[in-house]
């Protein structure tokens, strides 16, 4: 459902595309109802959108520009800013950032690394959060999550390494259906070959080292090769740039790498826990 603050708090994408697709419209002299049928919503979708009550959702602005676009490409264009308008704030610099990266070093401690996760998963995690978010925000959110997957089949190829935390492929989210079907993905993921998947086991600190017990980070390579760290804990988000921060981040990564099960162990592992191996 539509809600009246969005109209307060919409990105700047999100109200241009608002202001361009209402002048349109009216040009063309059809009403919100008859605009709606032509794309395939209801009129109150459309003036939702128009009163950036509801932000245009990925299908909606294709179907715009099939139908008001005149082949000019607006609304076609327009679907990566409205998706960079829908993540969270501490965010928004970040996922520039990845979609660009020629390398990603990635550790996950708590759950799948948003970048691996299904649908479902997210759908489950997202909406299982606190504070509760409203069903229109939790779809929102799992769709510019899911968009961010356009990396992993990137030319220029990006290369990513993943670390992930045992307890993680443990944790069930949503139902054991859900749990399935993430690890399963993983293991899709693990297998291709721009990716590289590790798990770091539970019992890593009995041999006196444990060197993730810090949480999460991502370690981004940007096209002229500059090394940045991005750190998020509790909706707040660091991003770090200065050489001698990224370069303990860098090494703390390479421990974390050492202490993990190698890669085609750690793929027989999350194929086991999927209850894909004997």
């Amino acid at each position: 459902m539509a809600r009246a603050e969005n109209k307060e708090t919409a990105g700047p994408a999100t109200r241009l595309v608002a202001d361009i697709a209402r002048q349109m419209r009216v040009r063309k002299k059809l009403t919100q109802e008859q605009l709606g049928s032509e794309l395939g919503f209801s009129g109150a979708a459309v003036s939702a959108m128009e009163t950036c009550a509801q932000p245009a959702s990925d299908d909606m602005l294709v179907q715009l520009e099939r139908v008001l676009g005149d082949g000019l490409g607006i609304f076609d264009q327009a679907r990566e800013y409205v998706r960079l308008d829908k993540y969270p704030e501490q965010f928004k610099d970040y996922v520039l950032l990845e979609q660009k990266a020629v390398g990603l070093q990635l550790y996950a401690t708590l759950v799948v690394h948003g970048l691996f996760q299904t649908e479902e998963y997210a759908r489950a995690l997202i909406g299982g959060g606190y504070p509760p978010l409203s069903e229109q925000r939790v779809e929102e959110l799992v769709e510019v999550r899911m968009a961010r997957k356009k990396l992993f089949d990137r030319e220029p190829t990006a290369l990513i390494e993943l670390i992930v935390d045992e307890s993680i492929l443990r944790r069930p989210i949503g139902n054991q259906g859900i749990m399935r079907g993430q690890l399963r993905y993983l293991a899709e993921c693990a297998r291709r070959r721009n990716v590289t998947l590790q798990v770091l086991p539970l019992d890593c600190g009995l041999s006196g080292e444990h060197a993730g017990l810090r949480g999460d980070m991502n370690l981004v390579e940007t096209p002229d090769h500059d090394h940045l760290v991005f750190l998020e804990i509790q909706g707040e988000s660091i991003l770090l740039s200065d050489p001698a921060k990224v370069s303990s981040r860098a090494q703390r990564y390479a421990k974390i790498r050492s202490q993990a099960l190698g890669p085609r162990e750690s793929l027989g592992l999350i194929e086991q826990l999927a209850g894909d191996q004997e």
